[in-house]
């Protein structure tokens, strides 16, 4: 029996999901072959087909050279695209390939190879063909993680491509709130076959272990559903929380004598609710140092150990994390680029009978 989880993706909905892409001039869709991937690539042609001023669209196949149907599920999806009136590119991962954390590798070079073809083609937007069922795995894995609020709030609409911060082109994922069923049935209503990729049942793969547990969540209220909805709530609770870091940032926060690093006020600091410091500090951390996000625990770790040293009242307190430093010295507390290692830790300050101990 028909339900709404089950029906196929009507005419009507078209509009709503690709809001806003009929003023890119071309759009590259990102497509394996998959019953999800091909989805996108059909809605996407009979949204492009009923517009009057037409976005070009580039289908994308990226083979990974991990298995030997690729070659064919990419001429399969190239046979497709030619029929819809797409243009078809398949790129190849070249090189090798990593004995641990292959997907994770897979997906980097995955999005770097898209992004890479979306510069070629002048297009500003990738459209992946990710769904509510990808989400709600999404907030599984991270979960099991440890992730905070931030991550938790799973993947969004619309963000930057992973590792292509210069250029910014966007990655848009029209179907996110779309369930998995709902794009197999517009394919067997449309008549369209496409590939089964094994490594999404291999229980070596985290993702694949997850959904494999879906079935028995969704019997004690769990679903997709419930999880993209955890999601969406804790995505708008971020958000919220952003708004008010930014605040106390602008309040806060100060150039320091040193190029590129800050100085912030201690006592107006150490009155913010515990999440705004955190996020505070995390931000200074990224801006004054040289190795990227730091991860959470790690960050957790620095604000306890800072909370510490505010309540001893020692007054002194430096630590490097993220290749910044944090020094507190009376009433400043300055976050700035650490210096090249040389073989010696920094360290919190101690007293002399202390013995030295590794802060990184």
């Amino acid at each position: 029996m028909r339900t709404a989880e089950t029906a196929p993706v009507s005419a009507a909905e078209l509009t709503s999901l690709f809001s806003e892409l009929d003023r890119c001039p071309a759009l590259v869709l990102a497509v394996s072959g998959g019953p999800d991937s091909t989805a996108l690539m059909l809605l996407a042609s009979r949204w492009r087909n009923a517009l009057k001023a037409k976005p070009t669209l580039i289908a994308v196949t990226v083979d990974h050279g991990l298995r030997a149907e690729a070659k064919r599920e990419a001429a399969a999806v190239a046979r497709l695209a030619r029929k819809l009136g797409i243009a078809h590119r398949t790129l190849h991962w070249t090189g090798r390939k990593p004995a641990a954390g292959l997907q994770e590798a897979a997906r980097v070079a995955r999005y770097r190879l898209l992004a890479e073809a979306a510069r070629k083609v002048k297009a500003a937007c990738i459209l992946t063909a990710h769904t509510r069922d990808d989400q709600a795995e999404t907030v599984l894995i991270r979960m099991c993680r440890g992730s905070g609020v931030s991550g938790l709030g799973a993947m969004a609409r619309l963000s930057t491509v992973p590792g292509n911060a210069v250029g910014q082109i966007r990655l848009v994922r029209p179907l996110l709130d779309i369930p998995k069923a709902r794009l197999v049935a517009t394919l067997r209503a449309a008549k369209i076959g496409f590939a089964d990729d094994p490594s999404n049942r291999d229980p070596r793969f985290t993702r694949a272990r997850l959904r494999g547990l879906m079935g028995e969540l969704a019997r004690e209220g769990l679903d997709s559903r419930r999880l993209a909805l955890l999601a969406h709530r804790l995505k708008r609770a971020d958000q919220a929380i952003e708004a008010v870091v930014d605040h106390a940032e602008a309040e806060l926060v100060r150039p320091s004598a040193a190029v590129g690093a800050l100085s912030i006020d201690v006592a107006a600091y150490s009155g913010l609710p515990a999440e705004i410091a955190l996020r505070l500090l995390g931000r200074a951390l990224g801006r004054a140092g040289t190795e990227g996000p730091v991860e959470l625990a790690k960050l957790e770790a620095l604000k306890t150990a800072l909370d510490a040293a505010q309540i001893a009242g020692n007054g002194r307190f430096r630590r490097s994390l993220a290749g910044a430093i944090v020094t507190l010295a009376g009433p400043r507390m300055t976050v700035e680029r650490a210096p090249p290692r040389r073989g010696k830790p920094l360290t919190t300050h101690r007293s002399a009978n202390a013995k030295p101990r590794k802060s990184r």
